[in-house]
């Protein structure tokens, strides 16, 4: 008798490790060890002493790990007249406002232009599409000019306004919107439903992944901002973290004694900003781990590879 050929039939997205899966994980794995070296620096430099901070060429595991950056970074705030945990507290607040409000201004643009008929909508959409060819430093002048006028120079306010239009988002959310069908609209209007009904019960529980991506870019840009501490705010007791991570370096030799007295400064403050540097990333990557499987889902919606 014959013995029959079996076919191994394997799914696209196989649950259970296969031989056919080699050759990916062979592809993949460079480009993952790659896209992880700058997070494992980041989490080993902060555990560095100094010296090991200065070693050159520079390493990225650390061989005797302390907390002793973080003694620094505590000491150095305790030293200077506002404390870090002001700064950490404006930048908290301020993000949360802008990630807030562009999620709210961004949803109610993007209904307004993908699913309501009104004249000059192409060109506002277009004007929108436009904007996303400059960067922030070419429009850094018109801005301020804008911020000047509006009163809002040396003002908590600074910190929130300017971030509050993505164009990027608005974007994004109109493509989701764009898919989501009329006649579903259409029916629920029929039904007597408002367009905030529609838009709170209908059109946002189905746009989630988009949401969620433009929450993680908007959290991003207002967290790691430093064009309002720079450029709009005199008073100290208003401006970001991000902005007080700049000041460690120059500050920071009365808090590592004897190490600040023998480097210098500059020196001294290298494992104060390693410390802070985690600190400022940790809730990105946090974030990130919490709705990354959202993003995938707006990648895979969207077209984008």
């Amino acid at each position: 008798m014959q013995k029959r050929n079996k076919i191994k039939i394997i799914g696209i997205n196989p649950r259970r490790f296969d031989r056919s899966q080699i050759k990916f994980y062979l592809y993949l794995l460079p480009i993952v060890f790659i896209t992880a070296l700058p997070i494992i620096f980041i989490f080993f430099n902060a555990f560095k002493p100094l010296d090991e901070l200065l070693v050159y060429p520079p390493k990225f595991i650390t061989l005797r790990p302390t907390l002793q950056n973080f003694r620094n970074l505590a000491a150095t705030s305790a030293n200077k007249s506002i404390p870090m945990s002001r700064y950490l507290f404006n930048s908290i607040l301020s993000t949360m406002s802008v990630v807030l409000l562009t999620l709210t201004i961004t949803v109610m643009a993007a209904y307004c232009m993908s699913k309501r008929k009104y004249r000059l909508k192409n060109m506002f959409f277009n004007i929108n599409e436009a904007a996303l060819m400059f960067v922030p430093v070419a429009v850094a002048i018109p801005r301020y000019l804008i911020i000047f006028k509006l009163g809002l120079v040396n003002s908590f306010l600074v910190h929130i306004v300017p971030l509050v239009a993505l164009p990027v988002g608005l974007y994004l959310i109109k493509q989701f919107i764009d898919d989501f069908p009329d006649s579903v609209v259409e029916a629920a209007k029929i039904d007597g439903a408002s367009d905030y009904y529609i838009l709170r019960k209908v059109i946002i529980p189905n746009i989630t992944p988009a949401l969620a991506t433009v929450a993680i870019l908007s959290f991003q840009s207002s967290w790691n901002s430093l064009e309002a501490s720079n450029y709009y705010i005199n008073n100290e007791a208003l401006k970001s973290f991000s902005f007080y991570m700049t000041t460690l370096t120059a500050n920071s030799g009365n808090a590592n004694g004897m190490v600040g007295q023998m480097t210098g400064n500059t020196v001294a403050g290298l494992g104060i900003q390693a410390a802070a540097a985690l600190i400022m990333f940790i809730p990105n990557l946090i974030l990130f781990i919490i709705l990354q499987s959202r993003v995938m889902n707006t990648m895979s919606h969207s077209g984008m590879k």
